[in-house]
């Protein structure tokens, strides 16, 4: 499958995941307090995506420049970045091995992502930093 494809692909099912997480939460109108209700257990992960949803829109929603090209980019950018931390959380509440790992695989590639594009248009690659799925001890000599 073309990378392109699995891109569309996994951001569409993470997006598809999301909204039917956030009508269940929402489902009566309010979050529920009950912490053996499954649906409040969990509560802070659709919140945080929520979260990661909103900045992702928000960046999203630019005023033309004029330049087709960096307009795109920055778009991008932000939806690049709303799938790193969407990913981000499925990694710090999600059980499921095979869905943290390709977590991880959506984290690497919409890291590298955002580099290409910006080198595209002449932009700085962005700071060089750990990938946010190392422990802290496998980044030091």
């Amino acid at each position: 499958m073309p990378r392109t494809t699995r891109h569309s692909l996994r951001c569409g099912l993470a997006l598809l995941f999301m909204s039917a997480m956030s009508a269940a939460m929402a489902h009566d109108g309010h979050e529920h307090a009950d912490a053996a209700d499954p649906v409040s257990a969990e509560a802070p992960f659709v919140s945080e995506n929520n979260a990661a949803m909103d900045r992702m829109m928000a960046g999203m929603d630019i005023k033309p420049s004029g330049d087709v090209d960096h307009d795109f980019v920055a778009m991008m950018t932000a939806h690049h970045q709303g799938a790193i931390d969407m990913a981000l959380t499925m990694l710090k509440y999600g059980h499921n091995e095979q869905l943290k790992r390709i977590a991880q695989e959506i984290i690497v590639d919409q890291q590298q992502e955002i580099a290409a594009m910006a080198l595209a248009v002449g932009q700085p690659l962005p700071p060089s930093v750990a990938s946010p799925t190392q422990s802290p001890a496998a980044t030091q000599p």
